[in-house]
């Protein structure tokens, strides 16, 4: 049986470009758009056209470049915005607009001063004018975390019914616990009617860190999509990270879910996004991180160099990093000082690596790691017979 399908939603170009300090111009969007394009995404959500002549600029150029991708413009539910990013995705192969409203209680008392009816009606007519546009409609519930399942049932039901195909399920503040989020997904296949006739949508954010777990957990409940970006960037803790949810399906076939990402682009397109974006990976990032494949504890280096496996899930082959790092600190031991020698031209007998690893033990617990250059001047200075090193 093969599995099912989740469709990659990157909204690095809208929701990640919301980060202070990281915005980018027409030029860089489209270099990565490209990427996402190549990368395998389904879904490029290219930006919020009305936001700016600069953002509608950048949506329209992206969705004449984009070939295979679907390429979204995100609106409020307000006529002007549907019709602005209408004209801005019109030339795309595959085009989407994205448009919703808040309805957890809090959005509804507060944010826009209404009541529920009021705001299922808003979201229907918007979901009606936007199909007027493009069969492709997205609605998105903000704050569907924090919105009462009942309630967030009735508006998706009304949504369905006047054209919505893709139910976006926020959880907008990084609020919800798995188990929480699974269990909304859960609800509505089990209590929308017409379900069958949209595909559930997971974006969360990370302001707990549980960004991924709760994707994670909506896709195992029924979701269809999954709303992320590349290095999870994005307002305040930021968004899901594409790399980790792709990977976590990759790793567990029983889950029975996959993506079409080609994962071999994965720590490329990282850096390419972080080097546009001005925005540096944390070294202990899951799956992109520098530290991601590098070992230097030597009970973890004398494991990994007999067998790889032994501490690490994944072939770095398969995220497009070259090969493990094996790095020498003081903390390493003689298998890992052996193995880096012998890359850069010594094959140390036993007692040779006794004694040069006593002279590497002075030379680590002075510099915080050990390079290339300093593994020669170590063995050299050891006073080991040099003529019959390899």
């Amino acid at each position: 049986m093969g599995k099912d399908k989740v469709h990659i939603f990157d909204t690095t170009l809208r929701d990640g470009e919301q980060v202070p300090g990281c915005k980018l111009d027409t030029k860089q969007k489209l270099i990565i758009a490209e990427r996402l394009d190549e990368l395998g995404v389904d879904i490029i959500e290219a930006g919020f056209p009305i936001s700016s002549p600069g953002d509608f600029k950048s949506v329209n150029e992206i969705a004449k470049l984009v070939k295979n991708a679907t390429v979204c413009g995100l609106t409020r539910s307000v006529k002007k915005d549907i019709e602005v990013a209408a004209e801005a995705i019109r030339e795309a192969n595959r085009p989407r607009i994205h448009t919703g409203i808040g309805t957890s209680d809090s959005h509804i008392t507060h944010k826009f001063k209404s009541n529920r009816e009021d705001i299922l009606e808003r979201a229907v007519a918007a979901v009606k004018y936007a199909k007027s546009f493009v069969e492709d409609v997205e609605f998105y519930a903000e704050d569907a975390g924090r919105t009462d399942n009942d309630y967030l049932a009735r508006v998706c039901e009304a949504v369905i019914a006047a054209g919505a195909t893709v139910l976006n399920i926020p959880d907008t503040t990084g609020y919800c616990l798995p188990e929480e989020y699974g269990a909304k997904m859960k609800y509505l296949k089990e209590n929308v009617k017409g379900i069958d006739r949209a595909i559930l949508s997971c974006h969360c954010h990370n302001d707990l860190g549980l960004a991924t777990a709760n994707s994670i957990s909506g896709v195992i409940n029924g979701a269809r999509q999954i709303e992320c970006t590349i290095n999870g960037i994005g307002e305040r803790a930021g968004n899901t990270s594409l790399e980790e949810v792709v990977m976590i399906m990759r790793q567990h076939p029983d889950l029975n879910l996959d993506t079409n990402i080609n994962s071999k682009l994965l720590y490329d397109t990282s850096l390419m996004v972080s080097d546009k974006m001005g925005m540096v990976v944390q070294p202990n990032k899951a799956i992109v991180g520098s530290n991601a494949f590098a070992h230097s504890s030597g009970i973890h280096q004398d494991g990994v160099i007999k067998n790889r496996e032994t501490y690490e899930i994944m072939d770095p082959h398969d995220v497009g990093v070259n090969e493990s790092s094996i790095v020498l600190t003081a903390r390493s031991g003689r298998a890992a000082l052996a193995y880096r020698a012998k890359k850069v031209g010594y094959e140390l007998t036993k007692t040779q690596l006794d004694t040069v690893y006593e002279n590497f033990l002075k030379f680590a617990d002075v510099k915080k790691e050990i390079v290339d250059s300093d593994i020669h001047e170590i063995v050299e200075t050891s006073n080991v017979n040099s003529s019959s090193l390899a």
